[in-house]
């Protein structure tokens, strides 16, 4: 029994060394392949390592060229500060021209200063305008309050133009108030709006005839009850019919006043109750006339002659006009100018200082 399981056992070590050898002829094989693909990896590192050197330089060499570029565009950047520095051209350029002396600041006064300003200024005005006066033609306070009335939206000169022969035709308040109004709008065409000044004289001339047996009333609150009336009106007949004292504000009027600082009000009411606490009442027609004189001769509403008028110590707009005398003096109107004035039949004293009557409707 012994003898035949060593016969049998003897075998396997023959098999065994076979299978042992072939194992490690795989794990051989196997191992050479890891160190093969190992290799291959190593070498593909290597590439990849010289390739990257290869390309270092490239890009540090692109940088470094382009480097100057990034220089180049700050040497440039001075261009800017020498713009900057260009800047105060525009600020010279902003400045008014020498011979244009730009406006005065606002007064600050007391209400005694603006007193005496005011009347020194109404004070040089009566010198400058000694012949100063209504510029609408009439002969009693029925033509005055007409051509009063007719005067809005137009020039004093084209009512002179047209109230003879309106006058002519009607001289009384009960013939102008039976007139045909289609002949009467025929007679104001000229003064423009005439239908509706047509209404007005007509109403007007009515309410005289029936209510104040048609005479004229020398009363305030009686004139501004008439059709047309207002305290404009009412107040240049009164100081000029009747010799009553008040303060017309037109647009001349109004303009001056707030250009001088006696008032910012635009309101004529209130314009004419703080114009009227400055001075004397006494002095308020011819204040008027002065104010009014001055505002269609020389200080005008779009370009006055700042240049060539005799207030302007005393103005706190002068400089709003022409300040060049020349130039300015170019700018005067009527006998200031050498032009004709706005009344065909002028007061005496208007002609001696050297004023032209104004042509009739139709001579040019």
């Amino acid at each position: 029994m012994k003898t035949t399981k060593a016969a049998k056992s003897t075998p396997v070590k023959p098999v065994a060394k076979k299978a042992a050898k072939k194992a490690a002829q795989k794990a051989t094989a196997a191992s050479g392949k890891a160190t093969g693909v190992a290799k291959k990896a190593t070498a593909t590192i290597k590439k990849a390592a010289a390739a990257s050197k290869k390309a270092a330089p490239a890009k540090t060499a692109a940088s470094k060229k382009a480097a100057p570029a990034k220089t180049v565009a700050k040497k440039a950047a001075p261009a800017k500060t020498v713009a900057k520095k260009a800047a105060p051209a525009k600020t010279v350029a902003k400045k008014p021209a020498p011979a244009q002396a730009a406006p005065k600041k606002a007064i600050v006064e007391s209400h005694a200063a603006l007193v005496r300003r005011a009347r020194r200024i109404n004070r040089e005005l009566a010198e400058v305008y000694p012949y100063a006066h209504p510029e609408l033609d009439f002969e009693n306070p029925f033509q005055l309050v007409i051509a009063t009335v007719l005067s809005a939206q137009t020039t004093d000169l084209r009512v002179n133009q047209t109230t003879p022969g309106l006058f002519a035709k009607y001289p009384t308040p009960e013939d102008l108030a039976a007139a045909n109004p289609e002949e009467v709008e025929e007679i104001l065409r000229p003064t423009g709006f005439f239908r509706a000044k047509t209404k007005s004289v007509i109403g007007l001339s009515k309410a005289l005839a029936e209510d104040f047996g048609g005479e004229v009333p020398g009363r305030l609150e009686d004139l501004v009850k008439l059709p047309g009336v207002g305290r404009k009106t009412a107040f240049v007949v009164l100081g000029n019919a009747f010799g009553r004292p008040g303060i017309t504000v037109d647009t001349h009027f109004g303009r001056l006043v707030r250009r001088w600082q006696w008032t910012d009000e635009t309101d004529p009411d209130k314009v004419e109750a703080a114009v009227g606490a400055l001075f004397p009442k006494s002095e308020w027609t011819m204040l008027s006339h002065h104010v009014i004189f001055h505002g269609r001769r020389i200080c005008h509403a779009r370009k006055p002659a700042c240049g060539a008028c005799p207030l302007a110590p005393l103005c706190p707009a002068y400089g709003e006009g022409e300040t060049d005398p020349e130039k300015a003096r170019k700018l005067l109107k009527y006998e200031k100018g050498g032009f004709p004035g706005q009344r065909l039949n002028p007061p005496q004293s208007y002609l001696d200082a050297g004023g032209i009557p104004a042509p009739p409707l139709g001579a040019g």
